[in-house]
């Protein structure tokens, strides 16, 4: 009896947990090592600068270093009328970007989707420029808007314009050609995203739509549209901010100018950090441009009703 007794006895609760347990935390414990790595590598530089916004900070200076309290903030709104110019343009700029770059990218997205021969090539082509890195896009604009060996020489050879023209230099010209350059590496990013989406949409809807006598017009408007609204918002606030503090190709073609005509504001902190030192005052317009991108982002996503009802 003591045997069968033995036998009927049920394993203990708490050993079966702890055997249990171990399996669940395995996989945090896995992502711990890079979660934290990331954790220091965003926290620390993120917290520094809140840290040095509060600071008069220049290293060639060392003996005005000290806390500075609000003096650059109040600075910023009080007694830089930079900071408001650079703020109007980085405005004009992501405005008229993102929207030429959705337009282009959507038209784009709905061509390579349809079915044609050479399809696969021509994506391909259509979605290089992705590829190619900020820096090196800029060269190849700085090298066809050469004043000598560029566009502007070819136009001048057929007698359109005249030859030493440089559209980098006229403030007239240089805001449409910077436009440009950056528009084509800009739109393979939406023709990227909105292509992937509409592979996704049902055959059946135009079908039942083209049934119903719908034209191609109604079809995109009632049935694409509304399913591209996510990828659309998701698509232009990404690239909202990233034209917002794009620095290298304006830095690269214009430099900011012809005099600070094509400066944002990310250019302008750039400059009063590398150019003049002053990394507290710099800190204090990164901090002001944070909560800048934090409210417009969220005052988006509300608007735009994003994960919503489509």
């Amino acid at each position: 009896m003591a045997q069968a007794a033995a036998v009927a006895k049920p394993p203990a609760p708490p050993r079966r947990r702890r055997a249990s347990a171990a399996p669940r935390r395995l996989p945090y414990l896995l992502i711990a090592p890079p979660a934290l790595l990331m954790l220091g590598f965003i926290a620390y530089p993120v917290l520094s600068v809140f840290y040095y916004s509060l600071r008069d900070y220049n290293p060639t200076k060392p003996w005005r270093n000290g806390f500075a309290g609000f003096d650059n903030f109040t600075r910023i709104f009080t007694d830089d009328p930079l900071f408001w110019d650079t703020l109007v343009f980085s405005a004009k700029w992501v405005f008229v970007e993102v929207g030429l770059q959705l337009l282009f990218g959507l038209a784009l997205a709905l061509v390579v989707n349809q079915t044609f021969v050479g399809r696969a090539l021509g994506r391909a082509l259509v979605f290089s420029p992705w590829a190619v890195s900020g820096v090196l896009t800029s060269a190849i604009w700085v090298l066809l808007y050469n004043s000598q060996t560029g566009i502007t020489r070819y136009l001048a050879d057929m007698g359109i314009g005249e030859y030493g023209v440089s559209w980098l230099s006229d403030t007239s010209t240089v805001f449409p050609a910077a436009v440009v350059a950056d528009l084509w590496r800009g739109v393979p990013f939406f023709a990227i995203l909105i292509l992937a989406d509409l592979q996704s949409v049902s055959k059946d809807l135009y079908e039942a739509a083209e049934v119903d006598g719908a034209s191609r017009f109604k079809q995109f408007w009632h049935i694409t549209l509304p399913h591209l609204k996510d990828a659309i918002i998701l698509s232009t606030l990404l690239r909202a901010v990233w034209e917002f503090n794009n620095v290298d190709l304006l830095y690269t073609l214009t430099g900011g100018g012809p005099a600070g005509t094509t400066t944002t504001l990310p250019l302008y902190i750039a400059n009063t950090s590398v150019d003049a030192h002053d990394f507290g005052y710099a800190s204090a317009l990164t901090t002001v441009a944070f909560v800048i991108l934090l409210f417009c982002s969220t005052v988006y996503l509300r608007l735009s009703k994003f994960g919503g009802e489509k």
